[in-house]
């Protein structure tokens, strides 16, 4: 079973347990950037991976956001990475196990950018328009996984 079909969430969270701890009482809405929004794929999880890194660069460094920081670069840069391996997959099968990655990257970017604001909570502003670039790139991998796997 996989995480779509819920088996492997945690039952006694709610749904938007993860969304409650970034909203800070103005509720969730996606701060418009001020340039027009990117829609290459490619571009724009190059730029969350490049993203990632300058925020990685602002956290103080000590054993535990060490390894924050490694986790968080690692899962950044390879959702941008597996992508580009998804757009030259040979088969569909090649392509759906490198899509699945980026989902999985993306919403272990997540998580990790969490952890940090958890080390560090005066990065929170910045840690959330990551999170919420992150969550918007895992929510259009899984659209473009499901939508794949039907065919």
């Amino acid at each position: 079973m996989t995480n779509d079909e819920g088996m492997t969430k945690s039952k006694g969270l709610e749904a938007g347990a993860d969304d409650a701890f970034w909203d800070d009482g103005a509720g969730l809405v996606r701060e418009e950037p001020e340039t027009k929004r990117d829609y290459d794929l490619e571009e724009r999880t190059a730029r969350f991976g490049e993203a990632i890194i300058d925020f990685a660069k602002t956290i103080p460094q000590n054993p535990v956001t060490n390894r924050i920081i490694g986790q968080l670069v690692g899962a950044g840069t390879s959702v941008g990475a597996n992508y580009v391996e998804a757009d030259d997959a040979v088969s569909k099968k090649d392509f759906l196990k490198s899509i699945g990655i980026c989902r999985k990257e993306a919403r272990e970017s997540k998580h990790f950018l969490r952890m940090a604001v958890r080390a560090v909570p005066e990065l929170k502003p910045q840690a959330r328009v990551l999170w919420l670039e992150a969550k918007e790139l895992h929510l259009i991998f899984s659209r473009i996984w499901r939508n794949k796997a039907k065919d």
